[in-house]
């Protein structure tokens, strides 16, 4: 990969600092208006994601994609507000920004000890997801890939681990992964994306065979964690933080690969305008 210019790296860092910066100094309702603003921003200078968001929704069978592509970058306008008001999240506030629903699930998920594996995704605020339930309920470990943005990737990895959370690396991730579970953690992995078609299987997604990376199915199977799906959904006006009954797993990696995929599906139609049809998810191809 050719080398990324410093001067871009702090270009785009500043910018970034600056569009956080700007929506965490105003009163609530303009800050959220703004935040909307700037995710539709987006939609008009990077018109390739507009393209890429309706192609993925007709492959998935939404014959009218326009509406939801328009709630996919106010949902991203959602994120982006509550990411630049972390610093002001804590114990005493974070119920006015996001509640449980199937909290039982985790509590059980807990009682079996032996960690729980959350599958979760690109639907709703996977950065609010994580940093609530560590004000919540315990700090978690997530898994996140780097950004290519050096500086960036500083920042927000920072900012992730304000409310105690832990922050592990994908490109080395197993080691600290199985001991976080072996120790009764919670690790949250985002599931939903493409995978290269050399560290990838086949599995259904929509109706539409997409490649998926089969190592959650196997680290599920390895340490016989507690595979817990979830995500922090955007209803009737707040965010909930919402766990469906965990996935019993056969340590077939192809069967649980498509097990998860399946799950992540469900939650996506109940709230399609929310997930980031954006990714190219489809993109390799069989």
């Amino acid at each position: 990969m050719k080398e990324r210019s410093p001067l871009r790296n702090w270009a785009e860092s500043a910018v970034a600092r600056a569009a956080l910066g700007l929506v965490a100094s105003l009163p609530a309702g303009p800050s959220l208006r703004v935040a909307i603003g700037i995710a539709r921003l987006f939609d008009r200078v990077a018109p390739r994601l507009r393209r890429t968001a309706r192609e993925n929704l007709l492959r998935a069978g939404y014959a009218e994609p326009e509406p939801i592509v328009d709630g996919v970058f106010v949902s991203l306008g959602r994120l982006l507000h509550s990411f630049a008001h972390f610093p002001g999240i804590d114990k005493t506030n974070v119920r006015e920004w996001i509640d449980y629903e199937g909290f039982e699930h985790y509590a059980e998920a807990k009682r079996r000890g032996k960690g729980v594996l959350f599958a979760t995704g690109h639907l709703g605020n996977w950065e609010l997801s994580a940093f609530a339930h560590a004000l919540l309920t315990e700090p978690m470990q997530i898994v996140v890939r780097p950004l290519d943005n050096v500086s960036l990737d500083r920042f927000v990895a920072a900012r992730r681990a304000l409310s105690g959370n832990g922050v592990i690396e994908k490109k080395d991730f197993a080691r600290g992964l199985l001991r976080a579970l072996r120790q009764n953690e919670a690790v949250g992995i985002l599931v939903d994306q493409n995978a290269l078609a050399n560290e990838g299987i086949f599995v259904d997604f929509f109706g539409t065979p997409a490649c998926t990376s089969p190592v959650f199915a196997k680290i599920a199977a390895r340490s016989g964690a507690t595979v817990l799906p979830g995500f922090a959904v955007w209803r009737d006006g707040r965010f909930v933080l919402k766990f469906y009954p965990p996935l019993e797993m056969t340590g077939d990696e192809i069967a649980d690969t498509q097990l998860v995929q399946s799950a992540v599906e469900r939650a996506v139609r109940e709230f399609p305008d929310q997930w980031l049809w954006i990714h190219r998810r489809w993109k390799t191809q069989p």
